[in-house]
C-alpha cells in the first residue's frame, strides 16, 4: 500500500489523467522527472494551429486550501520547482496544476448509480509572467496565487492545449 503522501500525489495525477481523457487528449510522462514536468498532455493530429499541440504540467496536491478573496494561496512549491515553471521561453507551455483532495484517502472517489465521483477539484496556473528566482533552493518555498476561476475541467484542459498551439508561420 502507498504511504499517504505518495497516495495523495498519485491520486492528483490520476485526476488530471481522467480529465485529459475526457477532453480527448492523450498523456505521457518522462521515465524520470528531471525537468519539473509530471505529465505532457496533447491533442494528437493536425489542428488549425499546428500538429499535435501540447502542454506540460507539474501536478501538486493539497488537502487544505487557503482561499482569500477569490485567490488560492498555494505555498507548497519550492523555489527549484518554481523556476522549472516560471518565465517565458519554454518550447512547450508549462502549467502548475493543483488538485484539492480530501484529507482522507477513503473519500477520494465514490461510486453512485449516476457515475463515478472524484473529489475535490483542480486548478491551473501559468507562471510564464513570473521571473525565475536567482539561486533557488529546494528548502525555500514560493507562494503562488491561483484564481479560483481557473478550474480544471475537460474543457479548460483542452483549451489550454489548443489555445497554446504554435501558430503556423509563413
Amino acid at each position: 500500500m502507498l504511504d499517504a503522501r505518495n497516495h495523495q500525489g498519485k491520486f492528483g495525477a490520476d485526476y488530471v489523467r481522467v480529465l485529459a481523457s475526457a477532453a480527448g487528449l492523450i498523456w505521457s510522462q518522462d521515465d524520470v522527472d528531471l525537468d519539473g514536468v509530471d505529465l505532457c498532455l496533447k491533442l494528437p493530429g493536425r489542428t488549425r494551429n499546428g500538429f499535435s499541440p501540447r502542454i506540460e504540467v507539474q501536478v501538486k496536491t493539497v488537502s487544505r486550501l487557503q482561499d482569500r478573496r477569490g485567490l488560492i494561496d498555494f505555498d507548497n512549491l519550492d523555489q527549484v520547482q518554481f523556476n522549472k515553471l516560471a518565465g517565458p521561453g519554454f518550447t512547450v507551455p508549462r502549467y502548475l496544476f493543483v488538485v484539492h483532495v480530501p484529507t482522507s484517502a477513503a473519500q477520494y472517489a465514490d461510486l453512485h448509480t449516476s457515475g463515478l465521483l472524484l473529489r475535490h477539484i483542480g486548478y491551473y496556473l501559468s507562471l510564464e509572467s513570473r521571473d525565475p528566482l536567482p539561486e533557488p533552493s529546494s528548502k525555500r518555498h514560493v507562494r503562488v496565487k491561483i484564481p479560483v476561476s481557473n478550474v480544471l475541467t475537460a474543457a479548460s484542459i483542452r483549451a489550454l492545449v489548443t489555445e497554446n498551439a504554435a501558430l503556423p508561420t509563413g
